[in-house]
Protein backbone atom coordinates (compact mmCIF):
# COMPACT_ATOMS: atom_id res chain seq x y z
CA UNK A 1 0.00 0.00 0.00
CA UNK A 2 2.77 2.46 0.98
CA UNK A 3 6.52 2.31 0.39
CA UNK A 4 8.79 5.22 1.33
CA UNK A 5 12.38 4.97 0.12
CA UNK A 6 15.31 7.29 0.78
CA UNK A 7 13.14 10.19 1.91
CA UNK A 8 14.97 13.41 2.77
CA UNK A 9 12.88 16.36 3.94
CA UNK A 10 13.81 20.00 4.40
CA UNK A 11 12.39 23.10 6.06
CA UNK A 12 13.99 25.79 3.93
CA UNK A 13 17.69 24.95 3.92
CA UNK A 14 17.45 22.89 7.11
CA UNK A 15 17.25 19.12 6.68
CA UNK A 16 14.99 17.48 9.25
CA UNK A 17 14.50 13.92 7.91
CA UNK A 18 17.35 11.76 6.58
CA UNK A 19 17.09 8.75 4.26
CA UNK A 20 13.85 7.43 5.73
CA UNK A 21 12.61 4.01 4.59
CA UNK A 22 9.19 2.70 5.63
CA UNK A 23 6.49 0.42 4.27
CA UNK A 24 2.89 -0.40 5.15
CA UNK A 25 1.14 -3.42 3.63
CA UNK A 26 -2.56 -3.53 2.88
CA UNK A 27 -4.52 -4.24 6.06
CA UNK A 28 -1.55 -3.57 8.33
CA UNK A 29 -1.47 -1.37 11.42
CA UNK A 30 1.94 0.29 11.60
CA UNK A 31 3.18 2.87 14.08
CA UNK A 32 5.98 5.41 14.01
CA UNK A 33 7.05 6.37 17.52
CA UNK A 34 9.54 8.89 18.79
CA UNK A 35 9.94 12.01 20.91
CA UNK A 36 8.74 15.52 20.11
CA UNK A 37 10.85 17.07 17.36
CA UNK A 38 11.92 13.71 15.94
CA UNK A 39 10.40 14.45 12.52
CA UNK A 40 7.19 12.40 12.71
CA UNK A 41 4.83 15.23 11.76
CA UNK A 42 7.22 16.48 9.08
CA UNK A 43 7.21 13.01 7.54
CA UNK A 44 3.41 12.95 7.50
CA UNK A 45 3.22 16.45 6.06
CA UNK A 46 5.45 15.29 3.22
CA UNK A 47 3.47 12.10 2.73
CA UNK A 48 0.19 14.05 2.47
CA UNK A 49 1.51 16.79 0.19
CA UNK A 50 1.63 19.57 2.80
CA UNK A 51 5.42 19.80 2.55
CA UNK A 52 6.94 19.27 -0.89
CA UNK A 53 10.51 20.30 -0.11
CA UNK A 54 11.76 16.72 -0.21
CA UNK A 55 13.57 14.11 -2.26
CA UNK A 56 13.28 10.35 -2.48
CA UNK A 57 10.34 8.14 -3.37
CA UNK A 58 6.87 7.71 -1.86
CA UNK A 59 4.88 4.97 -3.58
CA UNK A 60 1.19 4.79 -2.74
CA UNK A 61 -0.55 1.82 -4.38
CA UNK A 62 2.37 1.63 -6.80
CA UNK A 63 2.37 5.31 -7.86
CA UNK A 64 5.03 7.83 -6.87
CA UNK A 65 3.07 10.56 -5.08
CA UNK A 66 5.96 12.72 -3.84
CA UNK A 67 5.14 16.33 -4.69
CA UNK A 68 1.44 15.81 -5.36
CA UNK A 69 -1.11 18.24 -3.93
CA UNK A 70 -3.09 17.25 -0.83
CA UNK A 71 -6.46 17.30 -2.63
CA UNK A 72 -5.18 14.88 -5.27
CA UNK A 73 -3.85 12.53 -2.61
CA UNK A 74 -7.16 12.70 -0.73
CA UNK A 75 -9.01 11.61 -3.87
CA UNK A 76 -6.58 8.72 -4.30
CA UNK A 77 -7.57 7.37 -0.89
CA UNK A 78 -5.02 8.84 1.52
CA UNK A 79 -6.71 10.47 4.54
CA UNK A 80 -5.01 12.33 7.40
CA UNK A 81 -6.26 12.95 10.93
CA UNK A 82 -4.04 15.92 11.88
CA UNK A 83 -2.53 16.40 15.31
CA UNK A 84 -4.61 19.53 16.03
CA UNK A 85 -7.81 17.89 14.66
CA UNK A 86 -8.69 20.99 12.58
CA UNK A 87 -12.43 20.59 12.94
CA UNK A 88 -14.84 23.43 12.06
CA UNK A 89 -16.01 24.58 15.51
CA UNK A 90 -18.99 26.68 14.39
CA UNK A 91 -20.50 23.93 12.26
CA UNK A 92 -22.60 21.01 13.56
CA UNK A 93 -21.02 17.61 14.04
CA UNK A 94 -22.88 16.07 11.10
CA UNK A 95 -21.76 18.85 8.72
CA UNK A 96 -18.13 18.36 9.81
CA UNK A 97 -18.51 14.68 8.96
CA UNK A 98 -20.14 15.31 5.59
CA UNK A 99 -17.26 17.58 4.60
CA UNK A 100 -15.08 14.47 4.54
CA UNK A 101 -16.98 12.91 1.64
CA UNK A 102 -15.39 12.56 -1.77
CA UNK A 103 -18.65 11.51 -3.45
CA UNK A 104 -22.24 11.27 -2.24
CA UNK A 105 -23.02 8.85 0.57
CA UNK A 106 -26.34 8.06 -1.07
CA UNK A 107 -27.29 5.16 1.17
CA UNK A 108 -25.91 6.79 4.31
CA UNK A 109 -23.99 3.60 5.11
CA UNK A 110 -20.66 5.34 5.66
CA UNK A 111 -22.16 7.86 8.08
CA UNK A 112 -24.02 5.13 9.93
CA UNK A 113 -20.82 3.09 10.21
CA UNK A 114 -19.09 6.08 11.82
CA UNK A 115 -22.01 6.54 14.22
CA UNK A 116 -21.73 2.87 15.22
CA UNK A 117 -18.00 3.34 15.79
CA UNK A 118 -18.51 6.57 17.76
CA UNK A 119 -22.07 6.57 19.20
CA UNK A 120 -21.46 9.90 20.94
CA UNK A 121 -21.25 11.60 17.53
CA UNK A 122 -24.76 10.38 16.71
CA UNK A 123 -26.00 11.79 20.02
CA UNK A 124 -24.33 15.12 19.29
CA UNK A 125 -24.83 15.29 15.51
CA UNK A 126 -26.64 18.66 15.62
CA UNK A 127 -24.36 20.14 18.28
CA UNK A 128 -21.71 22.69 17.28
CA UNK A 129 -18.37 20.89 16.99
CA UNK A 130 -16.57 23.51 19.07
CA UNK A 131 -18.67 22.56 22.13
CA UNK A 132 -17.46 18.94 22.12
CA UNK A 133 -14.88 17.68 24.60
CA UNK A 134 -11.33 17.04 23.41
CA UNK A 135 -11.95 13.33 23.08
CA UNK A 136 -15.19 13.85 21.17
CA UNK A 137 -13.42 16.26 18.82
CA UNK A 138 -10.77 13.61 18.18
CA UNK A 139 -13.49 11.09 17.36
CA UNK A 140 -15.03 13.66 15.02
CA UNK A 141 -11.72 14.20 13.24
CA UNK A 142 -11.30 10.45 12.76
CA UNK A 143 -14.90 10.11 11.59
CA UNK A 144 -14.47 12.92 9.06
CA UNK A 145 -11.42 11.16 7.59
CA UNK A 146 -13.34 7.88 7.40
CA UNK A 147 -16.14 9.54 5.41
CA UNK A 148 -13.82 9.47 2.38
CA UNK A 149 -13.59 5.66 2.67
CA UNK A 150 -9.76 5.85 2.60
CA UNK A 151 -7.38 3.16 1.46
CA UNK A 152 -4.82 4.42 4.01
CA UNK A 153 -5.70 6.24 7.25
CA UNK A 154 -2.88 8.30 8.81
CA UNK A 155 -3.22 9.59 12.35
CA UNK A 156 -0.85 12.15 13.84
CA UNK A 157 -0.71 11.89 17.64
CA UNK A 158 -4.42 11.09 18.23
CA UNK A 159 -3.93 10.74 22.00
CA UNK A 160 -2.55 14.28 22.49
CA UNK A 161 -4.35 16.12 25.28
CA UNK A 162 -6.75 13.30 26.10
CA UNK A 163 -7.44 11.69 29.46
CA UNK A 164 -6.39 8.03 29.86
CA UNK A 165 -10.06 6.96 29.64
CA UNK A 166 -10.57 8.76 26.32
CA UNK A 167 -7.24 7.52 24.98
CA UNK A 168 -8.48 4.00 25.62
CA UNK A 169 -11.73 4.69 23.74
CA UNK A 170 -9.91 6.14 20.74
CA UNK A 171 -7.46 3.24 20.54
CA UNK A 172 -10.25 0.67 20.83
CA UNK A 173 -11.97 2.31 17.87
CA UNK A 174 -8.74 2.10 15.86
CA UNK A 175 -8.38 -1.56 16.76
CA UNK A 176 -11.92 -2.13 15.51
CA UNK A 177 -11.04 -0.43 12.21
CA UNK A 178 -8.02 -2.70 11.96
CA UNK A 179 -10.20 -5.77 12.45
CA UNK A 180 -12.40 -4.48 9.62
CA UNK A 181 -9.37 -4.39 7.30
CA UNK A 182 -8.43 -0.71 7.43
CA UNK A 183 -4.79 0.08 6.66
CA UNK A 184 -3.44 2.46 9.31
CA UNK A 185 -0.23 4.43 9.85
CA UNK A 186 -0.18 5.79 13.40
CA UNK A 187 2.24 8.42 14.72
CA UNK A 188 2.29 8.37 18.51
CA UNK A 189 4.14 9.40 21.66
CA UNK A 190 2.00 7.02 23.71
CA UNK A 191 4.35 4.17 22.89
CA UNK A 192 2.76 1.43 24.97
CA UNK A 193 -0.69 1.89 23.44
CA UNK A 194 0.73 2.21 19.94
CA UNK A 195 2.80 -0.97 20.16
CA UNK A 196 -0.04 -2.87 21.84
CA UNK A 197 -2.34 -2.04 18.93
CA UNK A 198 -0.06 -2.25 15.88
CA UNK A 199 1.56 -5.10 13.95
CA UNK A 200 4.90 -3.36 13.34
CA UNK A 201 6.68 -0.20 14.36
CA UNK A 202 9.44 2.25 13.52
CA UNK A 203 11.37 4.38 16.01
CA UNK A 204 12.25 7.83 14.66
CA UNK A 205 14.84 9.92 16.50
CA UNK A 206 16.48 13.11 15.25
CA UNK A 207 15.02 12.59 11.79
CA UNK A 208 16.35 9.05 11.35
CA UNK A 209 14.85 5.58 11.77
CA UNK A 210 16.90 3.97 14.54
CA UNK A 211 14.80 0.84 15.17
CA UNK A 212 12.15 -1.12 13.30
CA UNK A 213 10.44 -4.47 13.69
CA UNK A 214 7.41 -6.29 14.95
CA UNK A 215 5.60 -4.43 17.70
CA UNK A 216 6.14 -7.21 20.25
CA UNK A 217 9.86 -7.23 19.50
CA UNK A 218 10.12 -3.47 19.93
CA UNK A 219 8.27 -3.75 23.24
CA UNK A 220 11.09 -6.01 24.47
CA UNK A 221 13.91 -3.89 22.99
CA UNK A 222 16.14 -2.45 25.77
CA UNK A 223 16.43 0.97 24.10
CA UNK A 224 12.67 1.28 23.61
CA UNK A 225 12.02 0.10 27.16
CA UNK A 226 14.45 2.59 28.66
CA UNK A 227 13.61 5.59 26.45
CA UNK A 228 9.85 5.20 26.09
CA UNK A 229 8.40 2.64 28.51
CA UNK A 230 10.14 3.66 31.74
CA UNK A 231 11.74 0.27 32.38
Amino acid sequence: MLTITGLNVFHGNLQVVWDLNLHVAKGELVTMIGPNGAGKTTTVETLTGLNRNASGSILFAGQNILGMHPYDLFRKGLALVPEKREIFPKMPVVENLLLGRIGPDESGKTLEHIYRLFPILKERENQMAGTLSGGEQQMLAIGRALMSKPRLLILDEPSTGLSPLLVGQVFRSLEQLGREGMTILLLEQNVRNALDMCNRGYVLENGRIVKEGKAKELMRDPHVQKAYLGF
